[in-house]
């Protein structure tokens, strides 16, 4: 069998500022860069992606893949008309040049568009267009996607991710794999059921390494053993405001009905989602000073409202003026760590005036939040420049294992004993090696705050002495709410509650 491969990956905060245009799918900071044809396929081999996995379990059955393209960007407000238009065309155009029996789409599924609500249910619809039904087309999804009527309908299977933070990706690419087999020797599409749920759930509440969602999963999983069936459920992206933005369960096989329902029952009860603990900027850094004094091991604080997989532009400096406010870098010196940061011109007069050099500089930018208003004001202060990087880095942690970074000029700065990165590039910090990138051991931390949801505790949980305690959730001004009832939502059908 030949199967078309092809991928298109973007997480929409409609809320945020930053839009994804044709350069961003282009930059391959924390997603490869476009790519197509035979480069695609050995830049994904081996790489914790959908597309790696499925490339993987496609070879292994023998199939032949003709690669067509694939692009991602990081997460941020609406992607441009002009970049769709460019992703869309590319992949019409390799449906018309290949021959070929079955198409894989390594999907985010989340993605909106300037002139389109569900870009990847319009570009099914398109491709259908061209190819019938007889085609069949399977794709991967992002635990996160927003999983509408369209997709459900235009793919022949779809499944998502079932981990967050997303350390099954290449394994969702096989279980794409598996779906396709199934259709294939099936001739036909199997039985498929499912549903939506009527309520948001915020992001910080949706940690498979924690309940509920935890249980939830390995009931899934259960479900889908008893009775033959391949099972999703997609949490939802809640930052994107069209009508069709909240959680979906779903499920292929003879007895999808069946899983369907049990798992809907255990998943659509809203009081279980509500948010945990969340602090104020102040409130969380003073808790973590004082659980330092008796932890030998660090404690992580997530900037949540500002992480860039989120939308946001990883930016703001409200953290670090909680840090300095309250003297962490005293009390620790060299001992409390701040990022990444995205600022380019900071970076930029970091490495003109070299290591062991002190610059002047603004950090940060005053962004514009989820409510219309500014952030906190950068933080000017004077800085020495402890340590440079070009940004380029392989990722090692369970989450996008051998994905190369391209971040561009980096600085480690520190001021009153604070350290802080700053990144020519756009992403989260959910990975050591991000650090050690930077000349630090995270280990020898006291204080790590992080701009990222929940994705760093892949890899930084294994390094804090207990997960329910020394982890924290800041909830400092931003793009991202972490509660979704926050946003001025104006298309949400009122049939979707705001919060669980």
């Amino acid at each position: 069998m030949r199967v078309l491969i092809a991928g298109y990956q973007h997480e929409t905060n409609t809320f945020a500022a930053s839009k994804a245009d044709w350069a961003a799918f282009n930059r391959g900071d924390s997603f490869p860069a476009f790519i197509e044809g035979q480069a695609m396929l050995d830049s994904m081999t081996g790489v914790n992606l959908p597309a790696g996995g499925f490339i993987q379990a496609a070879r292994d059955r023998g199939w032949d893949l003709v690669p067509a393209s694939w692009c991602g960007a990081t997460p941020s407000a609406h992607v441009t008309e002009d970049a769709f238009e460019r992703i869309s065309a590319a992949f019409l155009q390799a449906v018309r040049d290949n021959d070929f029996d079955a198409m894989y789409i390594d999907f985010h599924g989340a993605g909106v568009a300037e002139h389109i609500d569900d870009t990847e249910g319009e570009l099914l619809a398109r491709l259908r267009r061209e190819l019938g039904y007889d085609v069949p087309i399977v794709t991967s999804l992002d635990l996160h996607a927003n999983v509408t009527y369209q997709m459900l309908t235009q793919a022949d299977a779809m499944v998502s991710f079932r981990t967050y933070p997303h350390v099954d990706m290449a394994d969702t690419g096989a279980l794409a794999a598996s779906l396709l087999e199934r259709r294939v020797a099936d001739g036909l599409r199997e039985k498929m059921a499912y549903r939506r749920l009527p309520f948001l759930i915020p992001t910080n509440s949706q940690s498979t390494w924690l309940s509920p969602a935890k249980e939830h999963y390995e009931l899934m999983r259960e479900l889908d053993a008893r009775h033959g069936t391949i099972s999703s459920f997609c949490m939802g992206f809640a930052a994107a405001d069209f009508p069709e933005c909240a959680p979906m369960v779903w499920t292929y096989g003879d007895q999808a009905q069946a899983t369907l329902d049990a798992l809907y029952q255990a998943v659509s009860e809203p009081s279980q989602w509500r948010l945990r603990s969340v602090y104020l900027p102040d409130d969380s850094i003073q808790r973590a000073l004082a659980l330092a004094q008796d932890s030998d091991k660090p404690i992580v604080v997530a900037d949540t409202q500002d992480n860039p997989s989120g939308g946001a532009d990883g930016n703001t400096c409200g953290m670090l003026h909680a840090l300095l406010r309250n003297e962490a870098g005293r009390k620790f010196p060299r001992k409390v760590v701040f990022g990444l940061i995205y600022d380019p011109e900071t970076a930029r007069q970091a490495a003109e005036a070299g290591v062991g050099a002190f610059i002047d500089a603004e950090v940060g930018t005053a962004a514009p939040t989820f409510t219309g208003e500014l952030s906190d004001p950068p933080v000017k202060a004077r800085y020495e420049v402890v340590s440079l990087s070009n940004g380029e880095v392989s990722l090692e942690g369970p989450m996008m294992t051998g994905l190369v970074t391209h971040l561009g000029q980096c600085a480690l700065l520190e001021t009153d004993g604070v350290y802080v990165i700053v990144a020519s590039g756009k992403m989260q910090l959910l990975d050591r090696v991000q650090l050690r990138m930077m000349g630090l051991v995270p280990q020898d931390m006291e204080i790590i705050v992080i701009k990222s949801a929940n994705h760093f505790r892949a890899d930084f949980s294994s390094l804090v002495r207990d997960v329910e305690t020394d982890i924290l959730i800041a909830k400092c001004p931003g793009p991202k709410a972490v509660d979704p009832a926050d946003y001025r939502w104006t298309r949400l059908p009122a049939s979707i509650r705001r919060h669980p």
